[in-house]
């Protein structure tokens, strides 16, 4: 039997290439999360302020076809980033063991990463697809699926870890790529907690103001 196999210098440029991507699609998400987390919470403003935005978006198409593309681009940046995910249970074990054993912040970034992009892959998901299948968007739609009760739950949990994914990833893309230095990885790290804990403030907000809005 033969073994076929791609030269070393062909697989690593298109480990490259496949890294690029991930960061791309990364940044693209994150840039997404932040505009879509200031839109939706326009409601506190004022829900009239929040379906004029909704309303731009359906008449221009952004929502019909931006959705979908930004669903794909969620699917994509998951299974780019997977490639380096330990699914097995011994990877699983081995990286835990590092992370205790090397006591280092951003090994346990990387692994806290991992744990909230499992949970956001589903989540994120049904919150789309849930969404996306309910056009046009409403806030009073929002506000009726908030005070249902199981989806003010879903969104308590969905939240953090979508800020704090989004966070941690924002911080690792710079790291990585070289935009943030050995001497300034703290300060940015108390910036990227900073702004962090600002979204997830703005996300409860927005859904304590979808709790008491009138349905009338």
């Amino acid at each position: 039997m033969s073994i076929s196999y791609a030269p070393a210098g062909k697989s690593g440029k298109w480990d490259g290439v496949l890294d690029w991507l991930q960061m791309l699609s990364g940044a693209s998400l994150i840039l997404f999360m932040w505009c879509h987390m200031l839109l939706v919470s326009s409601v506190v403003i004022s829900p009239r302020l929040m379906n004029a935005l909704a309303e731009f978006f359906e008449a221009t198409y952004m929502a019909q076809v931006g959705g979908p593309l930004i669903f794909l681009a969620f699917l994509l940046h998951f299974a780019l980033a997977a490639r380096k995910i330990p699914f097995r249970a011994e990877g699983q074990k081995t990286i835990w063991q590092h992370a205790r054993m090397m006591h280092h912040g951003d090994t346990w970034l990387w692994v806290v990463q991992i744990v909230s992009a499992m949970l956001i892959l589903v989540m994120g998901s049904i919150h789309m697809w849930v969404v996306l299948t309910d056009l046009p968007i409403t806030a009073v739609k929002s506000a009726a699926r908030v005070q249902s009760g199981f989806w003010a739950v879903f969104y308590l949990c969905l939240l953090p870890l979508a800020e704090l994914h989004v966070g941690i990833g924002f911080y690792r893309i710079g790291v990585k790529w070289g935009f943030i230095t050995d001497r300034e990885r703290g300060k940015f790290k108390r910036g990227e907690n900073l702004l962090t804990l600002m979204f997830i403030g703005i996300g409860l907000i927005t859904l304590v103001r979808f709790l008491f809005l009138s349905l009338n």
